[in-house]
């Protein structure tokens, strides 16, 4: 089966939120450790729909890894249960933590339960977590996959909400995350390669800070995931806003394939490489 959306997830969410955290940190002196907090949610959860495709796509006891740009490495132990509906996948990392292809360490379950594939109109996927670490951060809540059908422009789309917790390593607190995303399907769907496959990405996100600060991100211009470009974003504008901090947009150009985005702050606006 194809692997279905697997690189959304390190598209509009991951790569915004790597990009996010570097380019305060290279562009602004008064961006603080909470800023980054909103954008360690979004990659977090992002993550995890990456593994959820990645174990789907995988072999029945373990995870062999197929392109550089996956997450899990063979540490990973995948079990699956398709006679019980909902039908279940059980990616298990251990109770010792695990290095991962993308660097991290992560300990703990990724559960996966759903009824019919992510091509299905109408399947929901959702992603829940048993004492699930990641870099010793511990991820709760969960993660609702529907496929929608096709649109009315032909594409195939999905609506995803994530209610999630992360309990921060270093005593600091719990940052609450809740976020809304739109994902369009528009090119790459009819063949099973995933290189071809291209993403239009809308939606918003809430929540607050360890130290109990509300904060916005929102994807004000729609992202293109162009799946054949290494750098996966290639269009589209996000926005991250904090009451005490302003707002911070990252400009991501208008679908050349390269490594640059346009940060603003305020005033100043700095070009980043990623």
């Amino acid at each position: 089966m194809k692997n279905n959306l697997a690189k959304v997830s390190l598209t509009a969410l991951t790569i915004f939120s790597i990009l996010f955290i570097y380019s305060c940190n290279k562009t602004t002196s008064d961006v603080s450790s909470q800023e980054a907090e909103s954008t360690l949610a979004e990659k977090t959860y992002a993550d995890v729909y990456q593994i959820s495709q990645e174990a789907d796509n995988g072999s029945l006891n373990s995870y062999k890894t197929e392109e550089a740009s996956d997450v899990m490495s063979s540490c990973a132990t995948i079990t699956r249960d398709t006679i019980s509906l909902p039908h279940t996948i059980t990616v298990n990392f251990g109770t010792t933590n695990c290095l991962c292809e993308d660097g991290k360490n992560r300990r703990g379950a990724v559960v996966i339960s759903y009824v019919g594939h992510y091509k299905d109109t109408g399947s929901v996927h959702n992603i829940s977590f048993v004492d699930y670490y990641v870099n010793d951060n511990k991820v709760e809540g969960t993660k609702t996959v529907t496929n929608m059908g096709v649109n009315a422009a032909g594409y195939t789309y999905f609506n995803i909400h994530v209610d999630g917790r992360i309990i921060k390593a270093d005593g600091s607190g719990t940052v609450i995350w809740t976020s809304d995303r739109v994902r369009e399907w528009t090119s790459g769907e009819s063949t099973s390669s995933r290189r071809d496959d291209i993403y239009r990405v809308t939606g918003s996100a809430t929540g607050t800070t360890a130290s109990g600060e509300p904060f916005t991100a929102n994807i004000t211009t729609p992202l293109t995931i162009d799946n054949s470009c290494r750098y996966r974003i290639t269009a589209g504008v996000i926005e991250n806003t904090r009451s005490s901090r302003g707002v911070r947009t990252i400009d991501y150009g208008t679908g050349t394939c390269d490594d640059e985005a346009t940060v603003t702050v305020g005033s100043r606006t700095r070009i980043i490489h990623f």
